[in-house]
Parts: structure tokens; C-alpha cells; sequence
């Protein structure tokens, strides 16, 4: 769209396509060609490239060539070879999510020593970010959603069967939802992700298969309906969120359960080395989930960045958790825990402190421990919130193999004595309300529309995009993303020069796109 002679090549093509774009590249035609490692690789291919110049070597997504990688690809680590077929061509290695660590494995494989190295900021400083203790989830989420009805998002979530279950809920409630993961028909997934790219279905509820190489910039918001097992992922599916630069959010649910499920995945595996490098990434994410300081500082002090200062755009710099004395409710818990022999799950020893009078209990005799009752002033939630710091702190083990009972561990013996003290956050169950953004560093998003008027103008744009989109078959954004349509609607430019100065506006789409839309703006 932007006049330079690209081209990609892969087996979703006719035959005749491909053809036609083999024509291109020897009859040298073709800038810029996308190509996926394992066709790049086969001897035929790699034949064919001897026969041209080949200019430059760029391989996205690198990450992939490292075990440190969240997105470890085996069959990657073949890139390395490309060296000694193309020794004369220049290479970059780029990825958005690798950390020191995965940043040697690229250069090691690729043969990068040496090369410059050049690391931007992994800062997003437009993408705000928020955790929530996940309770009634799907309630949850809706709530989250009314405030974005007329917004494109994503919702991660970790299994098939969870994926299409958030989507059909969520058709009922009224949302425009469809549901994406490797599971279903390629053609049905080519149907998902095009009627996203093209503003035509407003959420997708995915599975990670969802996503690499989506560059949809209106992306308003991403959720984590359930917690991704390590930050790199995080970090890449939240970033598909605001690419044009304008306000968008982040929201994750948390859960205990979510956790466990993900060690226990882990931990039944048989590669010892895969099992220490995920079991420490996924540490490092539930980490960031129970953060009582600034997110983005946990983030970025993940990836080697030091921040400077709050970052003022996350739910702990906006509405910083309360903190309370814990001490005497922690011994109560764990005393619970202990009465009960160590061997019951959560839910039943909250239901013993609370007092509540069901049969089970009456049967186990344990309404008449010292422990009965002495926590009926708080609610289920509470208690839960409580459990799983306890959990997360290293007072109490999970016992996942034994029906998640649990188990007091050694740290817990100062606190039962009373030779320790212990302070805790409140549970966070809803949504903080939004308060304004501390801006900081001068790292402040595009300005956003509060005029009326500036806003129906803003959507008068938009339906010209998709007019002139839909003629093209195309995606909107490949016409103007809404980060253009923006700064149009704050210039409202009247001639040709004047709509050069819009960002995202250049010679090529001022020639296809300036005229239809400088008439929309001179419009009264």
C-alpha cells in the first residue's frame, strides 16, 4: 500500500500465484519477500536464491532460535546455516521479547558476534496494564467489556474448550465474538482473522495460535483470561494492543488454580533443562501478577531495563492496593490448616474458619476444632485472597499431586509462634475505577478526541476507511491507521501540503487517498 514491491511466499498461495511470484523474484522485481524457515531452508529453494542477488537477510521473530525463547523452535536453530549459503549478504536478527540470555543464543546460532547490537526500549507507555484476582472470571470480563462495546480486542485463554466457551458466553450477552485456535478448519480460522483485520467482528477469544503477524493497529485492549505461563508471552500479546500509538489496556485474571495447573503442566515433562528454563519463567509471571509496585517496573526490570521512577499508567500507580496487618488472620489460617491434619484443600478449610454448617464437616467432627468459626467475619473472597498470598509468600505448599491439599512449610513455624509479623495486600476483585494518568518522561500517548464534534468527525473517517477499504478488499488500517485519522481530525488540513504534515500520510496514499478525504473534512 505504501508503493514498495513486496511479495510472500507460502503454501496458502494457487499454484499460479506462486508461480507468478517465483517470475518476480528471478526477473528481479521484487524489494521485499516474507518467506516462513522451513520453505526458506528446502535444498530447491535455496537453489533457486544462488541464481540472485540477494541483498539483505532479516530474520523476525528470533527469539524462536533460542531454548531460552518463549517460543523455542527446534527447526530454527537451522537459520544458522544461512551464513555459509549467503556469506557475502548482510543479516539482522530482531525480536521484541528476548532477554540477555536469549539475546547470545541468536547471536551464538546466527553466527552474529560481530555484529552491532541495538535494544530499544521495551517500554509501551500507551498500554495501561491491570491484574485482577480472578473471581467469577466470565462476570468479570463482561463488566471489563462494557466500558470498550464499540472496540476491537483479543482474550487469551489456555485450552481449546476454555476458548470457545468465553466466546459463546459472550455472543450471548450481546458481544460481536468469534472464537480462534488450531483446532478448527484452516479456512474457518482465514474467515476469524479476516473479518478482524477488516472491522468486521469485534473480539476474538483465542488460543496463543492466535496473533503472530497480526499487525491490526486499532487493537483497543488485550485480556488474559488466564495466566500465560511466562512473561515473554505476556509481553508479545499484549503488545498487539495500541499500535498506532493511542490509549489501550491491559487486563490479566488471576488465579490460583490457573497456577498450579501450569507447574503441574510443567513439571510433567522429561526434559530436565526445558523443565528448570519454563518452571523459572513461569515464577517470574506469577510474580508480576502478585506485584504491589509498579507493573511496568516489573516488566521491564525483567527484559534488563531500569526504569525511572512509577510509571503513573498501571492499576498500582492509579489505585495502589491497600495494605493491611495480616498477622493474626495468617495464624488463623495456618492454624486451620494444621488442626486439619494438613490434609484438605482450600475451599474446605475456609469453609471450617468460616463456621459454615454442612454435612461433611459434621461428619469429620471438625466443628468442634478451636478453629471452627474464628474467621466468620470475612467473605469466601477474603479468605481466598488471603490463602494464596500465603500460598505465594511460601507459608503454605499446594499439594497438587494429592488433590491440592495443603501444607504447611517451614516458614510458616515463626509465624504460628508469633516471632513474626506479616503485612498483606487487600484482594482486588473488580476493575479499579479510572483515575487520570500521570504522565511521565515526556512518554505520553497521542492526544485523545474530547470535542463532540471532534469525535463524530473522527467517525465519519472511519466509515470513509471502510468504504474505501471494503472496494480495495482490504483491511482498514492498510488505508490509514486510527492513530492518522486522529491527527487529521486535530489539523483538519484543507489542501494536499497540509495533509502531508498528518503522520502516516506520505506521497504514495496522498495520491490514492488525499482527495476522498479532504472532502470528508471540508463537509459540514
Amino acid at each position: 500500500a505504501n508503493g514498495i514491491q513486496a511479495a510472500y511466499y507460502n503454501s496458502s498461495l494457487a499454484s499460479g500465484e506462486a508461480r507468478n511470484i517465483l517470475s518476480q523474484l528471478h526477473r528481479g522485481e521484487l524489494k521485499l519477500l516474507y518467506i516462513a524457515p522451513e520453505r526458506l531452508l528446502s535444498d530447491e529453494f535455496l537453489q533457486r536464491l544462488s541464481t540472485i542477488r540477494v541483498s539483505l537477510i532479516a530474520v523476525d521473530e528470533a527469539h524462536c532460535l533460542s531454548q531460552w525463547g518463549h517460543d523455542f523452535r527446534p527447526e530454527s536453530t537451522r537459520l544458522g546455516a544461512l551464513r555459509r549459503h549467503f556469506p557475502d549478504a548482510p543479516m539482522i536478527a530482531l525480536t521484541a521479547t528476548a532477554d540477555d540470555q536469549t539475546r547470545k543464543d541468536i547471536i551464538q546460532i546466527l553466527g552474529l558476534e560481530g555484529a552491532r547490537h541495538h535494544v530499544s526500549s521495551f517500554d509501551r507507555p500507551n498500554i495501561s496494564y491491570s491484574v485482577m484476582e480472578k473471581q467469577q472470571p466470565m462476570r468479570q470480563l463482561q463488566r471489563f467489556l462494557e466500558g470498550h462495546r464499540d472496540q476491537a480486542g483479543i482474550i487469551y485463554a489456555l485450552s481449546r474448550k476454555r476458548v470457545e466457551q468465553v466466546s459463546e458466553k459472550l455472543r450471548a450477552s450481546g458481544f460481536h465474538a468469534a472464537h480462534y485456535h488450531a483446532g478448527l478448519a484452516a479456512d474457518e480460522r482465514m474467515r476469524v482473522q479476516e473479518s478482524f483485520l477488516r472491522d468486521e467482528l469485534q473480539i476474538v477469544v483465542a488460543t496463543v495460535a492466535f496473533g503472530m503477524g497480526i499487525d491490526k493497529p486499532n487493537v483497543r485492549f488485550v485480556v488474559h483470561y488466564d495466566i500465560p505461563r511466562h512473561i515473554e508471552g505476556y509481553y508479545q500479546e499484549t503488545g498487539r494492543a495500541g499500535r498506532d500509538g493511542l490509549a489501550a489496556e491491559a487486563l490479566l485474571l488471576s488465579g490460583v488454580q490457573d497456577m498450579m495447573m501450569a507447574r503441574r503442566m510443567i513439571e510433567q515433562q522429561e526434559n530436565e533443562d526445558r523443565k528448570r528454563i519454563e518452571l523459572y519463567k513461569l515464577n517470574a509471571m506469577v510474580s508480576f501478577s502478585e506485584a504491589i509496585s509498579c507493573r511496568r517496573q516489573v516488566l521491564l526490570n525483567y527484559f534488563g531495563e531500569q526504569s525511572e521512577g512509577e510509571c503513573g499508567n498501571c492499576d498500582i500507580c492509579l489505585n495502589p492496593p491497600q495494605r493491611f496487618d495480616a498477622t493474626e488472620d495468617a495464624r488463623k489460617a495456618l492454624s486451620c490448616v494444621y488442626r486439619l491434619n494438613q490434609s484438605f484443600g482450600m475451599q474446605y478449610v475456609i469453609d471450617v474458619l468460616r463456621g459454615l454448617e454442612h454435612e461433611r464437616i459434621r461428619n469429620g467432627g471438625h466443628h468442634r476444632l478451636s478453629t471452627y468459626g474464628i474467621g466468620a467475619e470475612k467473605s469466601d473472597a477474603e479468605w481466598r485472597a488471603i490463602f494464596r498470598q500465603l500460598i505465594h509468600r511460601g507459608f503454605l505448599l499446594q499439594d497438587m499431586a494429592n488433590y491440592s491439599v495443603l501444607r504447611l512449610t517451614a516458614a510458616a513455624r515463626p509465624l504460628l509462634r508469633g516471632e513474626m509479623s506479616l503485612e498483606l495486600a487487600k484482594p482486588r476483585l473488580q476493575a479499579p475505577p479510572v483515575r487520570e494518568k500521570r504522565q511521565r518522561g515526556g512518554k505520553a500517548s497521542k492526544p485523545e478526541l474530547e470535542q463532540p464534534e471532534d469525535r463524530q468527525l473522527f467517525e465519519k473517517l472511519r466509515q470513509l476507511r471502510k468504504t474505501l477499504a471494503d472496494e480495495m478488499d482490504v483491511p482498514p488500517y492498510i488505508i490509514f491507521g486510527d492513530a492518522t485519522l486522529v491527527d487529521m481530525v486535530l489539523l483538519k488540513p484543507t489542501s494536499e501540503e497540509e495533509m502531508l504534515e498528518v503522520n502516516g500520510v506520505g506521497a504514495v496514499k496522498l495520491e490514492r487517498f488525499g482527495k476522498s478525504f479532504l472532502d470528508a473534512l471540508a463537509e459540514k
